[in-house]
């Protein structure tokens, strides 16, 4: 089954879901905003991304600056960053079984169709 991870006020998101609504095919929408990840479930994403942590931050977000831009951080610390504050996570993310895509531009999507 598909998944999007997806935050409607956020272009590239929609941009997103609208490709994977033209494909036709089933996937369900989680509004990370709303529903927010798990420990668990942002550390699988990741690893189905095959990217570091600190790859999946959205680095130029205010609260990131503020708090966190210049700090040595582990990937536990960016971890629970972007579990604190879900609008650091970079968007949308698309899963298909055990691989995934940050869907930037949304074509990316075809990757793992």
């Amino acid at each position: 089954m598909i998944t999007i991870y997806h935050n409607p006020r956020c272009s590239k998101s929609r941009e997103g879901l609208l490709f994977l609504e033209l494909e036709g095919k089933p996937f369900t929408t989680v509004k990370y905003l709303n529903e927010p990840l798990t420990k668990e479930e942002l550390t699988t994403l990741i690893k189905k991304l095959g990217i570091t942590p600190i790859e999946l931050v959205r680095t130029k977000e205010k609260i990131w600056i503020s708090d966190y831009k210049g700090k040595e951080l582990s990937d536990s610390e960016v971890i629970e960053a972007m579990l604190q504050h879900p609008n650091l996570i970079e968007r949308p993310i698309v899963v298909n079984g055990d691989k995934a895509v940050v869907a930037r531009p949304a074509e990316k999507i075809k990757d793992i169709l």
